[in-house]
């Protein structure tokens, strides 16, 4: 097994050959900016580490990681369109560096170009890896659909946005693991076992993302702190503090025209008070264990699982 860094070089020097056509710039240069700008690279490196735990050369999986990473930022660009959000990963978002039709456009070619790049190589594994990533592409739409959904509704629950976020964000990893098992040849139960782990490390990833985003350093984290809480984001966070906040104040700040900073600094003086920070680390940590429970039922050498609880856990406590 390597280590998170040797397989993000693979995956980054793949991205980096990519063959993408010249022209119509309009097209390809937000594709080409989008996926240069970098990011953690989480799930290909997810895929080619599982491949490689089955036993397989991990470059037995390259085409299937970065189509993974290449719908991962196809969701990225339509996402940053609906929530006019203004920076990712540092930078102009590409709606914002171009425009709205841009993005939509460049996001519609990044998905299809990541189905032609699951196909190169999947040999008898086709069928399955289409299966597995149509599936989970569904799943992705469904779980942007709640999110908007929630977006006009007070009474959200844990257990709602909890599924939404497994079906927005966690699936995606989980396809990433099964993806990385399947290319190895690893039986069935092997890949479901995989896919399970990603979906628990993808809850706790998404938790951790909102604690950052209310909390984190912006220059770590890559964006503005405070965006969940200025637009209202239906998030653990936010659900709890509705759910248990005595005062009323909250209720009357959501959606009302209170200054910027004024609103982040209240709401978030409300989720001290109730001691959400450390509650939500607490279900971060919940879930991270059962990500590493997922891996006992794999036949693997100390070396691969260590690379996994490790990631695991350092998810947990990541600052970006």
């Amino acid at each position: 097994m390597k280590v998170f860094n040797e397989y993000l070089e693979i995956v980054n020097n793949a991205i980096a050959t990519l063959k993408l056509p010249g022209q119509p710039a309009g097209l390809y240069d937000p594709i080409r900016y989008t996926m240069d700008a970098g990011g953690k690279r989480l799930r290909p490196v997810l895929a080619l580490a599982a491949c490689e735990a089955m036993g397989k050369d991990p470059m037995t999986a390259i085409h299937q990681a970065i189509a993974i990473e290449m719908f991962h930022n196809f969701t990225l660009l339509h996402d940053d369109v609906m929530d006019n959000a203004d920076v990712r990963r540092g930078r102009p978002t590409v709606h914002k560096k171009w425009n709205e039709e841009t993005a939509i456009l460049s996001g519609d070619a990044m998905l299809t170009t990541s189905t032609m790049l699951l196909a190169i190589k999947a040999g008898d594994h086709l069928a399955s890896a289409l299966d597995l990533f149509n599936g989970t592409a569904m799943n992705i739409y469904e779980g942007q659909q709640l999110d908007m959904d929630f977006e006009q509704r007070l009474d959200v629950t844990v257990e709602e946005y909890m599924e939404m976020i497994r079906l927005k964000t966690s699936v995606l990893l989980g396809c990433a693991c099964g993806m990385g098992a399947l290319m190895a040849d690893a039986p069935f139960e092997t890949q479901l076992q995989f896919f399970n782990y990603g979906v628990n490390l993808g809850l706790a990833f998404q938790l951790q993302d909102d604690f950052l985003d209310t909390y984190g350093n912006p220059e770590t984290f890559g964006k503005a702190i405070g965006g969940d809480i200025l637009n209202d984001k239906k998030t653990w966070l936010l659900i709890m503090a509705l759910k248990e906040d005595q005062t009323g104040k909250l209720r009357e700040i959501i959606g009302s025209n209170i200054n910027a900073e004024e609103k982040i600094s209240t709401v978030r003086e409300i989720y001290n008070t109730l001691n959400l920070p450390d509650r939500i680390h607490e279900l971060i940590r919940a879930y991270i264990d059962t990500a590493i429970s997922c891996l006992d039922t794999i036949e693997l050498m100390p070396e691969a699982r260590a690379f996994f609880i490790d990631l695991a856990l350092k998810s947990a406590t990541r600052d970006k």
